[in-house]
């Protein structure tokens, strides 16, 4: 079971770096591997925002496309996905953000398992490498905003 975190201090404000992360339709623009996106539902609510959306991920011919939960809680600016269904047994990843002087802290950790059994020993090996590559190109594109 792949299971990986990091930590980056993006010169960014933590409400902007929310809306960035929020915005997954943008993500195959700079992703690695990340094919295509798609919403197809977003509820505001009080204190949650809720969104149901694909991520195709892959290099063709092999992509796969799994549809995932997610949760914005905006008291404790925490977001908090799970997998619905696709190519994992099992998806839970967290976005938590701390507001510094002129910077925000941004944690974000993973863990998932992958149906194909091969597939799992495979990205137990090289998550870390991935997720920090992951990593970088979201703070990247979040300080170029």
């Amino acid at each position: 079971m792949p299971k990986a975190s990091v930590t980056r201090l993006i010169e960014r404000d933590k409400k902007t770096l929310i809306e960035f992360v929020l915005d997954i339709e943008k993500y195959p623009e700079f992703i690695p591997f990340c094919i295509s996106s798609k919403v197809y539902k977003k509820k505001e609510e009080k204190d949650v925002t809720k969104i149901i959306a694909d991520l195709t991920i892959g290099k063709k011919p092999f992509t796969d496309t799994y549809k995932s939960d997610v949760k914005y809680y905006k008291k404790n600016d925490h977001i908090h996905v799970t997998n619905i269904e696709g190519p994992l047994n099992y998806l839970e990843n967290n976005w938590k953000f701390v507001e510094k002087e002129n910077f925000t802290e941004v944690h974000f950790d993973v863990d998932f398992e992958i149906k194909n059994k091969f597939l799992n020993i495979i990205m137990v090996k090289s998550f870390q490498f991935g997720l920090n590559k992951i990593a970088d190109a979201f703070q990247k594109r979040a300080e170029s905003l």
